[in-house]
């Protein structure tokens, strides 16, 4: 369905979520810290968190690639590499977006050349220790998601210039998140820098994909505080997401970060618990239907 067909019913409920998604409480926070501890007391190495990232870029560069251009990444770029091979992307015959705003699209080139970069950068700084892309699902799964959100029965991210922006900013926030999750389990410095470097451009995607909600209007406001409540929901915190819109002082929420002002982090059995849609882990669902590649999967 299209953005603009959506309801304003939930307006009120989604602005009081936003309130509370504003307060992040000391027993939250400490649950973050010792699932972080607990998870880098495990046999994690940091080739396996690079790969983690891969499988997340490679479903960040196919959508932003399809998106802009209506065609997958060649198979150069996702085909070789450990794990399942296959790399197929399961999509709507032509999706390129109709961009009408000549701005519009060609941000979404540039991010679309950030991602593809990114992916060649992890692979080739993993060497032969790279995974293949997984299977990705752009399209039950955003279904899937319009459904858990209560946004309708089916979403499409490719139907127009305010979707595309939804679609891109489940994707940019979940990374920014992850990265950020990701960043203490990391013991090479050399890594950490790298990491720090993407995770800085994730973060710069998604102010202004929200920065462009935030101009489209009530109706893509109210869907993204739907969309950030249902991941929030999903990863098990229900606090640890903020949508776009007016908070109760009269600023907005353009920036997704907590009561220090500092982006969220989550684990990867929380991004994981997202782009699998609650799907469990090691067998996938929504984004990976097949699960991801990897150790962390």
């Amino acid at each position: 369905m299209e953005i603009t067909e959506l309801e304003q019913k939930n307006a009120e409920s989604t602005s009081s979520s936003r309130r509370s998604a504003l307060i992040l409480g000391g027993t939250a926070l400490a649950g973050m810290l010792l699932s972080r501890h607990a998870e880098a007391q495990a046999a994690v190495t940091d080739a396996d968190i690079l790969n983690f990232a891969l499988n997340l870029e490679y479903l960040e560069a196919q959508f932003y690639t399809i998106a802009t251009t209506g065609a997958a990444l060649p198979a150069s770029m996702t085909a070789s590499g450990s794990g399942t091979a296959g790399g197929t992307v399961t999509v709507k015959a032509n999706a390129m977006v109709p961009f009408v705003t000549p701005f519009l699209q060609q941000f979404a080139m540039e991010v679309a050349t950030d991602e593809q970069n990114h992916v060649n950068f992890l692979r080739t700084a993993l060497g032969t220790a790279a995974v293949a892309q997984p299977n990705i699902d752009l399209l039950n799964s955003f279904n899937a998601l319009a459904v858990a959100a209560g946004l309708g029965a089916t979403f499409d991210p490719f139907a127009s210039e305010t979707n595309f922006l939804l679609g891109a900013f489940i994707f940019e926030d979940v990374g920014v998140t992850a990265y950020q999750g990701a960043a203490g389990l990391i013991s090479s410095k050399a890594y950490l820098d790298k990491a720090v470097g993407i995770h800085g451009v994730e973060a710069y995607h998604a102010g202004s994909i929200r920065t462009r909600i935030y101009q489209a209007g009530a109706a893509a406001q109210t869907a993204s505080q739907a969309i950030a409540a249902t991941r929030a929901k999903l990863d098990g915190t229900n606090t640890d997401d903020i949508g776009v819109g007016t908070s109760s002082s009269g600023a907005a929420t353009i920036v997704d970060n907590d009561a220090n002002a500092m982006t969220f982090p989550r684990t990867t059995t929380q991004v994981l618990s997202i782009v699998y849609g609650g799907g469990a882990a090691g067998v996938g669902g929504a984004f990976y239907p097949q699960a991801m590649n990897g150790t962390i999967k």
